[in-house]
């Protein structure tokens, strides 16, 4: 708060400093206030480069508060002001009319405002009806020129996706707030809130509150005149800080130099756009047009590679530039929305895609689609495709491999999908998958991951559930079911009880214990199933569990509770049979091209795990075969000819130390000696580690997550 004071301005050479920025020395630099802005025959049209209006509550209460402050401190210094900062105008038509200015800087603000003015004119013509030019004079100097028509008429005309909803606020007032609109929700909060200021013991509080507005709210308002290049400036401006994101700035750029053009084009081709898409996926489609040619692209830097892209193109190609971004957002809206698709098997495969629930599969789903679109491919080559992708996914999820470098080989498949190629779009994406070391398993290490693999543990939760989702609806193909509240459940529990431990006791082979035969079984994918009851099946015994499953609606947990035990064999069993279904449903990697097997042992992921246990703590060699998806005599084997980090930490699954292990000294000491100065416990009776200090599977896979 001031109580006013002239304006800090400083000079450098040809050009104007204001507040920190540099502009032309013939631009008009001067202190204004709201009054002196809209008053007389002048009106400020937000060009269409400018995004619509996104003020949200937050920037509107913080105005609110300040203009109520400073309506309260004016009652005792009439001179008060408050700086709401620069307004940087570009001088447009005049005409024996009045004046145009473009709001090059300032819009959200100058909206606001506006908005406000219209809550306040409203209040008062409800709450002052003794005196009716309150409200009339305020709507006639500052918000509507009643001797114009249309939007002349307007004295602040907002970018064109907001002009309907602005329109109905200057008309119609309260009977506008049925918009969904963020101006109307603008006006409903300021209604409400000039409302909440009235006082019947003092009738003047909206009055001050009004000329508070109009005359205490300071600006500096900078004005380019003559052949000024009004893009430089909003180019300057957002470099010093206006936070625009890469799709404002792709949009402003276009529309610069759209020029005159800009109107039409943006009401026939880019409003729908706007409309049909997100803001962030608005951005998104730039950056995936754009990284296909350029897959290093970053998000950020999505707009300098449009400006060097279209730096050499007549401005006449700018339409077909925006024309070329509507069709590709038609196409990004069925992605988003795969009941927009008509053929039912690339519906099927989008449908699938969005349920996996990530980027990733977007660049060449998005590539797919266009080249569809322009007939350079066809709805079965697309569905192809897409179920390639999809297989690729899945088969990696289920050996392990989940996300890892998936990103960049399916951008990087868009670039095969080039109209010199003579084969069909879903042999392409099948040959180029299954090439080289990009683990797309094929049957035999999907079968050996789904019996021997740990699948609870690897990769992300939405996508394992997913998967059983999938297999689930399998098998009921005209019978849909809504399988969004299950979740994952272990049908031998990952806590053995006396039961549990009593069933797999019967089943023990020389030299296992009930301990490695669960640690064997109990994430593997032939052990879960999805239910909506996790909670209440718990631990229970089996015979208690089958009575859930029984009455399951899924035909998967029917399959389960038929069986009269669950062990070994049955777990084994379901998963043989999973295996072979996971087989037939997702397509497996071309034969003919080169691949590395996804079967080996992640050795990698092993060393990570150990690395990763901390002071205190121990596991076993069957908790880390368990990880990895092989057995302990493996995991000894390579850890004892191995230099791996924190491997003394690697005991046996009783809490006995290996005798026999290289680590049975660690730097010339006893291994005993270093884990208890480390902090694990030992039995004094029995000399084995105390088992609250071990970190099972499920806990080492939390800390490499």
């Amino acid at each position: 708060m001031r109580a006013g004071g002239g304006l800090s301005t400083g000079w450098t050479g040809a050009d104007r400093v204001v507040f920190g920025r540099s502009y032309a020395a013939d631009m008009d630099v001067q202190e204004t206030t709201i009054r002196q802005l809209l008053e007389g025959s002048k009106q400020y049209v937000v060009p269409l480069y400018q995004r619509p209006y996104g003020w949200g509550s937050r920037q509107r209460s913080r105005l609110w508060r300040d203009v109520l402050a400073l309506a309260d401190l004016r009652r005792t210094r009439p001179a008060a002001t408050h700086f709401m900062g620069s307004l940087v105008l570009a001088s447009g038509h005049v005409g024996p009319t009045g004046v145009e200015f473009f709001v090059v800087d300032g819009q959200q603000r100058l909206t606001t405002l506006s908005i406000l003015l219209c809550a306040i004119r409203d209040h008062l013509s409800s709450h002052r009806s003794d005196d009716p030019m309150l409200a009339a004079s305020l709507h006639d100097q500052y918000i509507d020129d009643r001797y114009k028509s249309g939007d002349a008429r307007l004295k602040l005309l907002p970018t064109q996706a907001d002009r309907e909803a602005y329109r109905a606020i200057v008309s119609d007032g309260p009977d506008a707030v049925g918009s969904v609109a963020p101006v109307t929700e603008a006006y409903r909060e300021f209604r409400s809130a000039v409302a909440s200021v009235e006082d019947p013991t003092d009738r003047q509080r909206v009055e001050h509150l009004r000329d508070a507005v109009l005359g205490g709210l300071a600006f500096v308002s900078i004005t380019a005149k003559g052949d000024d290049d009004v893009y430089r400036i909003f180019e300057s401006i957002n470099t010093t800080g206006l936070q625009l994101t890469q799709g404002d700035l792709v949009r402003n750029h276009l529309f610069m130099r759209l020029g005159a053009r800009g109107e039409t084009v943006y009401s026939t081709w880019w409003l729908p756009m706007q409309e049909r898409l997100t803001p962030d996926d608005l951005e998104l489609l730039f950056w995936l047009d754009a990284v296909v040619d350029a897959p290093t692209l970053r998000q950020s830097e999505i707009h300098a590679a449009l400006q060097a892209r279209l730096a050499d193109r007549p401005d006449v190609d700018i339409v077909d530039e925006v024309v070329r971004f509507a069709r590709l957002s038609e196409l990004l809206a069925v992605i988003r929305r795969p009941a927009l698709e008509p053929d039912p098997a690339v519906r099927e495969r989008l449908q699938h895609l969005a349920e996996w629930g990530s980027t990733t599969t977007v660049p060449i789903t998005l590539r797919l689609l266009a080249r569809r679109a322009a007939g350079t491919s066809t709805s079965a080559e697309v569905a192809g495709a897409l179920a390639a992708v999809e297989s690729f996914l899945v088969r990696r999820t289920i050996t392990g491999r989940g996300g890892e470098g998936a990103n960049r080989t399916l951008l990087q498949a868009c670039g095969e999908l080039r109209d010199d190629r003579t084969e069909p779009d879903d042999r392409v994406v099948l040959a180029y998958l299954s090439a080289g070391r990009k683990h797309f398993a094929d049957d035999a290490a999907v079968t050996e991951a789904v019996l021997g693999a740990p699948y609870y543990l690897r990769g992300r939760r939405p996508h394992q559930k997913v998967i059983l989702a999938w297999i689930e609806q399998s098998l009921r193909p005209n019978e849909p079911v809504d399988l969004t509240a299950t979740t994952i459940e272990h049908v031998l529990p990952q806590r053995l009880t006396p039961a549990w431990r009593a069933a797999l006791r019967h089943d023990l082979r020389d030299g296992e214990t009930v301990e490695s035969v669960h640690e064997s079984l109990v994430h593997t994918l032939g052990n879960l199933t999805l239910t909506g009851y996790n909670a209440e099946l718990g631990n229970r015994p089996f015979a208690e569990k089958r009575n859930g499953l029984r009455a399951s609606g899924l035909r998967s947990n029917q399959v389960i509770a038929a069986e009269p035990a669950w062990g070994r064999a049955e777990i084994q069993a379901r998963g043989a049979w999973l295996a072979r279904r996971i087989c037939a449903m997702w397509v497996p990697p071309d034969p003919e091209q080169r691949r590395t097997s996804s079967g080996t042992v992640r050795w990698d992921v092993l060393h990570r795990a150990v690395a990763a246990i901390p002071p205190g703590s121990w596991t076993s060699y069957g908790d880390l075969a368990a990880l990895v998806g092989t057995h302990p005599m493996p995991v000894g084997q390579h850890l004892a000819g191995t230099a791996v980090t924190n491997a003394h930490r690697v005991l046996h699954a009783a809490g006995t130390i290996p005798p026999t292990s290289r680590w049975s000294t660690v730097d010339g000491r006893e291994v005993r000696a270093v884990l208890v100065d480390e902090g694990v416990v030992f039995s004094e009776s029995s000399g084995r580690a105390h088992q609250s200090q071990r970190l099972g599977p499920a806990e080492l896979a939390a800390r490499l997550a």
